[in-house]
């Protein structure tokens, strides 16, 4: 709910996933603890710890089956962040709204640190969102004038999907939206297919423009594979599902403010995972200057463990660092065939 439907829709999740989880920072070790309380199963704990810090989120959700509206509050160390979100949502008409705000203003005037509050909707062809920044007073009143934090239009046909999204550099001062700026709009349009769900297949190609100063293109592919595992009688097989992701990106500068050292012009990162079964994850990634492989293990106990290993490669230096993670759940029921989260 809290993401805008462009990022949805150009399936930018999927592949900052692809990329980042389980490649546990080089030379640290990683925690993490999630706690779904059985007496009240619409509230969790969750919370992790790094050398950069740790946060902890409190959740409660009103509707089980309705996971885009709740409640929760954000600790966060390395920002000094105490943050209340809330969110609603419509599954029957697509529209939602939401709300973001820190629980200490301080001494910050029309930025977003004063919150963030937008509406959205949303449906199998259309979405569109705007945000705003509500504008504070000197003596830390709201306004009636808000400032526009963001906006978004994405739509769909058949499996082509074009859209926009205008975000500004800086809401500080702002008390207008400055569409003629080209700097503050990212456009794109990509192909996709299959389902949303982790459990299908799925396919996404993207190419946007961000800023008027770089083109990006990606691409990410989600593939469900089934194989037959015969035990010591031969008549008796037992189906095991695999999930197999590829994704890349490559990013170049356009325009005139185009670098002269081609070093700087572009970058590219290539990552791929599989998933053997529900227990055991491998993830590697590569680009210009670090490679990294990553192994997960998950048991699937109450509480289950997740065990994370990382191997990052400098290529510059020669050097080769490790990570480790560790993340307990406490689940309300084990659910098997289904991927590692």
């Amino acid at each position: 709910m809290l993401v805008p439907g462009y990022d949805l829709w150009f399936g930018k999740p999927s592949l900052r996933a692809l990329f980042d989880d389980y490649f546990n920072q080089a030379g640290s070790v990683n925690a993490g603890v999630m706690l779904k309380m059985v007496e009240d199963p619409h509230v969790n704990l969750t919370a992790a710890a790094s050398p950069a810090g740790g946060e902890a989120q409190l959740r409660w959700q009103s509707d089980l089956d309705n996971p885009d509206t709740f409640v929760h509050f954000l600790v966060s160390t390395p920002k000094s962040t105490l943050k209340l979100r809330s969110s609603a949502h419509s599954p029957k008409y697509g529209i939602g709204a939401f709300y973001a705000m820190p629980l200490h203003f301080g001494n910050s005037t029309c930025s977003e640190d004063s919150g963030v509050m937008g509406l959205r909707y949303d449906s199998k062809n259309l979405s569109l969102g705007a945000s705003f920044v509500p504008s504070l007073l000197s003596g830390g009143v709201p306004s009636v004038c808000v400032v526009p934090y963001g906006a978004w239009l994405v739509g769909r046909i058949g499996g082509l999907s074009a859209g926009a999204q205008c975000k500004p550099l800086s809401t500080a001062g702002n008390k207008s939206f400055p569409f003629e700026d080209l700097k503050n709009w990212d456009c794109g349009i990509s192909y996709g297919v299959g389902s949303d769900s982790p459990l299908s297949p799925s396919l996404n190609f993207s190419l946007e423009l961000l800023r008027s100063t770089q083109l990006v293109a990606s691409f990410y592919q989600h593939q469900v594979v089934q194989r037959q595992v015969y035990s010591v009688i031969p008549t008796e097989a037992t189906k095991i599902t695999n999930y197999i992701d590829f994704g890349l990106e490559l990013a170049t500068r356009v325009g005139k403010d185009e670098p002269t050292d081609d070093a700087d012009n572009s970058s590219f990162q290539i990552a791929a995972n599989w998933q053997a079964n529900k227990n055991l994850l491998l993830k590697g990634k590569l680009g210009p200057s670090k490679s990294s492989l990553a192994l997960a293990f998950k048991s699937w106990w109450k509480p289950s463990f997740t065990f994370s290993f990382t191997a990052a490669n400098d290529h510059s230096k020669g050097t080769t660092a490790y990570g480790f993670g560790i993340h307990v759940d406490d689940l309300r029921e084990q659910v098997s065939g289904t991927q590692l989260q």
